[in-house]
């Protein structure tokens, strides 16, 4: 039997997650789990990285009351990052990938190297707060952060130097930054060039897999968790989701499904070619060598941030509750694209929907079922746009989905997926990210021996659900055809 601990962020809420592992069959369980969200000053938005590294400490304490791990990994969202100066001190709190700073960054590095040579180089999805656009908005608002700085270390970076005093950056949160060169595999020396900062701000890239170091004697002595080691798991939490879809084979995709929906499939290389440019692919580096085929949609964000628009309303519901009102709506009442440039931050959700439907000339919702449902219809239909495009530039067959996170308890929407995709749906397990964060743990202890080892304890562990094709799926087909023009007017 070994024991580890999981600390996985995501952008709504943060979670500990004790896993026990014993033979073929993992048992996790919850711990601690608190808000994240950003914090807004004067208009900005942050992460409170000092308030996340407290609650990562109670979590530990937490643990040590229970039963002591054998080791520790973190996890996180994608491409944000902190500066720390010369005597090893955070500047600044991080900024948040929402946060407005990056507006008309791409285009302003774009004078230096065009679209085409960037993708070529990254083969990364042009996303307005990837980690190079935020670098090139501080270098073109002349930002004194970057004068300043001696090194950069990204969100789960900053908190395993603060567990363990090592900086190093694991490689499949590298991979998210469109600053690392697949072909090189390591930082590229032209973007960084271009972005005029030192190279020596980046860090060296430890693989998915590996011992950081061990946990500080100062922390061990506050929390009681032994030095145990530190893991580099796979540190960007979708690769961590990834490695425990619990399948057998190569011929699926896959939903990451939560605050982002990240859909594609997974390859032994990078698929950099001109169809993945022009559907605007990424790819990110897995575990065990794979590399992950995906494109992010606008996930279930769009109905956290109506539900918080309710909330303040004086209305708490649930998400089942809404869920609930979405199935007496009326069915493709509206038809929304989930990445619409005005759902990235609006101050309501709900308004900002509704100016949606009004733009295009579609009725306007009345109630939060009609929203919700218009969310959850928008989201299956972008799925099947997306999935068209993966069957593009992949070359295997696919023939399932797998929905993976805190998504695939959503069956309205994972019933909705299957319709809309034509093809079956295999949703869970709920915490996959944990899991996966988990049993990389053990990778790197010895204790597993290959990622087909790994998913084959995930199948042991963790019930799945199965959703077929609906008998009457036909009408998806006809409103995929509307759907389609929609996306095309590209409101």
């Amino acid at each position: 039997m070994s024991v580890h601990l999981a600390i996985d962020l995501g952008a709504e809420s943060g979670r500990a997650i004790l896993g026990i592992l014993e033979g073929k069959r993992l048992e996790i369980h919850e711990i601690h789990r608190f808000p994240t969200g950003f914090l807004k000053i004067s208009d900005r938005l942050y992460w409170n990285i000092f308030r996340f590294f407290e609650e990562l400490k109670k979590a530990l304490h937490l643990c040590a009351r229970k039963i002591i791990p054998d080791s520790i990994g973190i996890d996180t969202w994608g491409v944000d990052f902190g500066l720390l100066d010369t005597c090893g001190q955070l500047i600044s709190l991080p900024f948040s990938y929402r946060d407005k700073r990056t507006e008309g960054a791409a285009d302003s590095f774009f004078h230096k190297l065009n679209r085409e040579e960037v993708y070529k180089i990254t083969g990364v999805q042009f996303m307005e707060f990837n980690t190079l656009f935020q670098l090139e908005s501080m270098r073109r608002d002349k930002s004194p952060l970057l004068e300043i700085a001696d090194s950069i270390l990204f969100i789960p970076d900053i908190l395993n130097y603060f567990l363990c005093g090592i900086k190093k950056t694991e490689f499949t949160f590298a991979t998210t930054s469109q600053i690392f060169n697949p072909s090189l595999m390591t930082w590229d020396p032209d973007l960084i060039s271009a972005l005029e900062i030192k190279p020596s701000l980046f860090q060296d890239i430890i693989s998915p897999g590996s011992i950081f170091g061990n946990l500080s004697a100062d922390i061990s002595k506050e929390t009681g968790i032994p030095e145990v080691p530190i893991i580099a798991v796979a540190a960007h939490d979708t690769a961590s989701a990834v490695a425990a879809v619990p399948s057998y084979d190569r011929d699926w995709a896959y939903i990451s499904s939560g605050t982002w929906s990240l859909m594609g499939a997974e390859n032994d290389r990078p698929v950099i070619n001109e169809a993945s440019l022009r559907s605007n692919f990424t790819n990110e580096g897995g575990v065990q060598g794979r590399w992950r085929i995906l494109k992010n949609i606008a996930g279930m964000w769009l109905l956290q941030e109506c539900r918080k628009a309710w909330e303040s309303e004086g209305y708490s519901p649930s998400y089942d509750k809404l869920i609930s009102e979405a199935g007496s709506a009326r069915a493709f009442s509206v038809l929304i694209d989930p990445d619409y440039k005005g759902f990235k931050s609006p101050t309501d959700m709900p308004e900002a929907i509704k100016k949606y439907c009004m733009e295009t000339e579609q009725p306007v919702p009345q109630n939060r079922g009609e929203i919700t449902r218009s969310i959850l219809e928008g989201l299956a239909l972008k799925y099947r746009f997306v999935l068209g495009q993966l069957r593009e530039i992949y070359g295997p067959d696919i023939n399932r989905i797998h929905i993976i996170g805190g998504g695939s308890r959503n069956d309205m929407l994972n019933r909705f997926t299957a319709d809309a995709t034509g093809l079956p749906v295999i949703a869970g397990p709920m915490e996959a990210t944990a899991i996966g964060n988990l049993l990389m743990q053990a990778f790197a202890l010895g204790e597993i021996g290959s990622l087909d080892e790994l998913r084959d304890i995930v199948r042991r562990s963790f019930e799945t659900k199965k959703y077929d094709i609906s008998p009457g799926r036909d009408k998806w087909d006809t409103i995929y055809d509307e759907y389609k023009k929609l996306i095309k007017r590209g409101v």
